[in-house]
C-alpha cells in the first residue's frame, strides 16, 4: 500500500480528515448504520433524508446490488479480478469477501479517496490466502493515476478480464468533469470479456416539481460531496458498446433480486438504477 506524501513530509491519513465537512462514504456509513462518521456526516445524511425519507433502505438495497453483481460476476461470468473505485467504509461482506466465498484465488484492488477509508484499510486487506487485495488512495477522477498505480500493477493482470465495480460513486461527478469520458478510459485499459457494474441515484422518480429542481441543482455539478442525479437513459449511456446483462438497467432493488427477503422496496422508494454490462 502506498500513499502520497509532499517531499520530506511525512502524511498520516488522520492528517486529511476534515471532521467539519461531510464527506459521501462517512455519510453512507451513517445510513447503513455505522460508526465511522461525524456530526458534519450525519446532519447531511439527515438532512437529505428529509428531502428523501428512504435514503437509509436506498443505501441498503444498494449495498445488496454490489453483492449480488459480485456473486453473478464471480459464479456465472467467471471473473477473477475486481477494481472496486469508491470503496467506502468497510462494512459486511465486501467485494473481497463475497467474490472470494465463490472462488478463493479472486484478486481484487480498492479504490478510495477518503482517509478513513484509507485509515480502515487493513481490514479491507484481509485476503483469502489464494487471493489478494490491495488498496490504492485515489480518486475516480484521476483515471490516469489509478491504472498505471504499482499496486493496481502488482495485484491485477490486466490482460485477463476485471470487473470495474462503479457502485454508487459515478453520481458524484459533474458534467463538467467528464463523467463518461472517466469511464471510457477506465474500460479502454481492460481486455474483452471485462465488465462494468454501477449504479447510481436518479431523479425519474421523484414528483415533477422535485425532479425539476433537482435538475436545475445538479445542471452545472454540485460542490463536493453533493449527488448528480441522472435519468435512465443518461445512466445507460456509461454502458455505450457493452452488452447488457438481463435484466438491463433496471431499479437495484430488482437487479437478480430473486433471492432477496419479499416484498421488495419500490422503485420510488429505492430511487437508483443498477446494471451489468461486458465489453466484447
Amino acid at each position: 500500500m502506498t500513499t502520497d506524501a509532499p517531499t520530506g513530509a511525512a502524511q498520516h491519513p488522520s492528517d486529511r480528515i476534515d471532521t467539519s465537512v461531510a464527506h459521501p462514504a462517512r455519510r453512507y456509513n451513517y445510513w447503513l448504520g455505522g460508526k465511522d462518521n461525524f456530526q458534519a456526516d450525519r446532519d447531511s445524511g439527515d438532512a437529505m433524508a428529509a428531502a428523501f425519507p428512504t435514503i437509509r433502505t436506498a443505501a441498503l438495497e444498494n449495498r445488496r446490488f454490489l453483492q449480488r453483481a459480485v456473486a453473478h460476476l464471480a459464479r456465472e461470468a467467471g471473473i477473477r479480478q475486481f477494481l472496486d473505485i469508491g470503496t467506502g467504509i468497510p462494512t459486511a461482506n465486501n467485494t473481497h469477501e463475497v467474490a472470494q466465498a465463490i472462488a478463493p484465488q479472486s484478486r481484487v484492488v480498492y479504490v478510495d479517496n477518503d482517509p478513513i477509508v484509507l485509515a480502515h484499510a487493513r481490514a479491507l486487506l484481509t485476503s483469502a490466502t489464494e487471493g489478494a487485495t490491495a488498496y490504492i488512495d485515489a480518486d475516480l477522477r484521476e483515471p490516469e493515476k489509478i491504472l498505471h498505480h504499482p499496486e493496481l500493477r502488482r495485484t491485477l493482470d490486466l490482460g485477463q478480464p476485471v470487473a470495474l465495480m462503479l457502485v454508487a460513486i459515478l453520481h458524484f461527478v459533474g458534467e463538467a468533469e467528464d463523467p463518461y469520458g472517466v469511464v471510457r478510459r477506465l474500460l479502454a485499459e481492460l481486455p474483452p470479456g471485462s465488465y462494468l457494474a454501477a449504479s447510481h441515484a436518479t431523479y425519474d422518480q421523484l414528483p415533477p416539481d422535485v425532479a425539476e429542481a433537482a435538475r436545475v441543482a445538479t445542471r452545472d455539478g454540485n460542490p463536493p460531496g453533493g449527488i448528480n442525479l441522472r435519468s435512465r437513459d443518461d445512466f445507460a449511456r456509461f454502458f455505450d458498446g457493452l452488452g447488457l446483462v438481463e435484466p438491463g438497467v433496471v431499479s437495484v432493488a430488482r437487479w437478480r433480486a430473486e433471492t432477496e427477503p419479499q416484498p421488495r422496496p419500490t422503485v420510488d422508494e429505492v430511487s437508483m438504477y443498477g446494471a451489468v454490462g461486458r465489453k466484447p
